[in-house]
């Protein structure tokens, strides 16, 4: 017996890894391929966010719809879907054209993305009952998104160098390929006792709301920020977040269980992973820029130049399990936000026309900082609910990192195309991103000096914990 559940627990973990390897691999990828699909699509900045940000907006509104579709349906059916989507729509964003078919294909990644991921927590949840077990699966689940956050700068250059731009995603195909193979070796899913419902009228007012407000930070700039589409774009955002809290609070299958909130430790999950993607997916984002605009990098040398960032991820991920044992979950969370505060801080010298080499520190800081934050927050956060919901718990975990991603390429990058010089307005996102890092800490560590018992053990009679 003991022999089979450990056979099912790697067979779990290596399909779950391909989906965050090929997901992590897509960001990284497309970042130093930023200025080739500029100069073959003739994008603008504003562009090339939306070539970003289709991706991480479609999938950060319907991760909550994708975690409850696998506690309804099934995660082994619905990662596996999510991973076909994902895979086909990687092929469609190579043959893509003109800027508004990448855009769409980008955005069908989203779908496939917000399918799978939720799921493959789930089904590692369930694999893995155990919390140190569980601990231990998530750090290797991140870690395998590390590796291909590393190799994806590197591969990425090289392929833009020899292939061109438009390899970059047909190299998604094969590892979807993969993927799908080694899911339908999963056990099958067992239906669930008491399916939950979908939330229309909330994933809708989501949707609308993440949309507008990405829309109005990315095209405020362009079209002014006092420009009829612009305020018109703000109030519409205004009313649909102030309409989705209304839906779910009343909701009695909300999309966003308000439930999950009372936990401090889950609200503190929650925000603390949102900072992060914000700071590390932003500074990412702009530092691709800067390497290529206005140190004149090529593809390849940028993700040279970015590697000991994206390379921590990798190790950040391995380590957490340890580093939060050993220095405790409270202290260790507050010491990674302050590495990303200082890494932040001290890319400031570059600016000034330092040496390339000054940044290998700095970007090792930032790096660790994103790698331990992910399976640090997620752990904890799934421990304080139902086995039931664990599908749900994670697509609110990972839709608060998607958000926090989308917003922070939206406002970094539209601090970058306010028409500034580049480096003043590279000033300013640094001191920006260090700000947030250190609200982050206060947050996480208020979060966590207010919790009880009861937020990391699930309750039997409880829904949400």
């Amino acid at each position: 017996m003991t022999a089979d559940i450990s056979l099912q627990r790697r067979r779990v973990l290596a399909a779950t890894s391909i989906s965050y390897f090929i997901v992590i691999l897509d960001t990284s990828i497309v970042n130093v391929a930023l200025e080739r699909i500029a100069t073959a699509l003739s994008m603008q900045i504003d562009g090339l966010q939306w070539v970003t940000n289709a991706y991480t907006l479609v999938f950060a509104a319907l991760l909550l719809t994708g975690g409850t579709l696998g506690d309804r349906v099934g995660a082994r059916n619905v990662y596996l879907a999510g991973l076909s989507v994902f895979t086909l729509a990687s092929a469609a964003c190579a043959l893509s054209g003109a800027l508004p078919m990448l855009v769409a294909a980008r955005a069908v990644q989203g779908v496939g993305a917000a399918m799978l991921v939720p799921c493959s927590l789930k089904l590692i949840n369930q694999a893995c009952p155990e919390p140190e077990a569980r601990a231990r699966a998530i750090g290797l689940w991140v870690g395998c998104g590390g590796v291909a956050m590393a190799a994806g700068p590197i591969v990425g250059g090289a392929l833009i160098h020899w292939v061109g731009w438009r390899s970059i995603f047909f190299v998604n195909v094969p590892v979807g390929i993969v993927g799908v193979a080694l899911t339908r070796r999963l056990a099958r899913d067992v239906r669930a006792a008491a399916a939950r419902r979908f939330d229309p009228l909330g994933q809708l007012a989501a949707i609308l709301a993440l949309a507008s407000l990405i829309g109005v930070l990315i095209e405020g700039a362009p079209l002014g920020w006092g420009s009829p589409a612009i305020v018109a774009g703000a109030v519409t955002a205004l009313f649909a977040w102030a309409a989705f809290l209304f839906v779910e609070s009343r909701s009695k299958d909300a999309m966003l269980p308000m439930a999950l909130f009372r936990s401090g430790v889950f609200s503190g999950s929650t925000l603390v992973s949102m900072a992060s993607a914000f700071v590390f997916y932003g500074l990412l984002f702009v530092a691709s820029l800067y390497y290529q605009r206005v140190r004149a990098y090529s593809p390849l040398a940028t993700g040279l130049a970015l590697l000991p960032m994206t390379t921590m991820v990798a190790i950040g991920g391995v380590l957490s399990n340890r580093l939060s044992r050993f220095k405790g979950s409270r202290a260790s969370m507050c010491i990674a936000f302050g590495l990303y505060a200082a890494g932040a801080l001290a890319l400031l010298v570059l600016l000034l026309g330092a040496p390339a080499w000054t940044a290998v520190v700095p970007l090792v800081a930032i790096g660790l900082a994103a790698g331990y934050v992910t399976p640090a927050a997620t752990a904890p956060a799934l421990a304080t609910v139902d086995e039931r919901h664990a599908g749900v718990a994670a697509g609110v975990l990972n839709s608060a990192r998607q958000s926090g991603s989308a917003l922070g390429v939206a406002v970094f990058g539209s601090v970058i195309g306010s028409g500034m010089p580049f480096v003043a307005a590279m000033r300013i996102v640094l001191c920006a991103a260090a700000v947030v890092a250190l609200a982050a800490a206060l947050v996480w560590w208020r979060a966590n000096g207010i919790a009880t018992r009861r937020d990391v053990r699930p309750r039997a009679d409880s829904s949400y914990g």
